[in-house]
């Protein structure tokens, strides 16, 4: 899975509540939960994302509570992946069952605006405005499965059979 877009940077510590506030998560409306995505860290990032944009963070992005919603409103906005020094694990579960890649990538120089591409299975990150590659984690087999199938749902009901 290769994905290229252009990098929307933020710090450490980015938790569930400052990626979609609280009093937006009682909608069913994927996209007023992008409308409101990221606000409290950057008011007018709803307005300035683009379909296949990817996000990039430091440490512990989608700390916090377990809100699924956290992940869906990326996803929705346009998010193709999301690079962080480290994830929280409950977020990295939830945004690999909703279909939304993650890549956790140590040491890298990634501006606001560079042009990154992103091989998610292969864990590979390269910024094209300063030519420097990265290596990330490599994805798990079944995890890339999931987001092959853009979700555990589709994952599910495609390779397990019920009676």
């Amino acid at each position: 899975m290769n994905l290229k877009g252009i990098a929307h940077v933020y710090g450490d510590n980015i938790d569930t509540d400052r990626i979609i506030p609280g009093k937006y998560t009682k909608t069913l409306d994927m996209q007023k939960l992008a409308d409101h995505v990221l606000e409290d860290v950057d008011p007018e990032f709803h307005k300035i994302v683009q379909e296949g944009d990817i996000l990039v963070a430091g440490e512990n992005f989608g700390c916090g509570s377990s809100r699924e919603q956290a992940p869906l409103a990326l996803k929705t906005a346009g998010i193709s992946v999301v690079i962080a020094e480290s994830f929280a694990r409950i977020f990295f579960r939830n945004a690999i069952n909703i279909g939304l890649p993650l890549v956790e990538l140590k040491d890298f120089q990634i501006n606001k605006g560079d042009m990154i591409e992103v091989n998610v299975q292969e864990g590979t990150v390269k910024n094209h405005a300063n030519n420097k590659s990265y290596q990330g984690a490599k994805m798990p087999e079944v995890m890339v499965n999931i987001l092959n199938e853009s979700s555990l749902v589709e994952y599910l009901k495609k390779h397990k059979s019920y009676s």
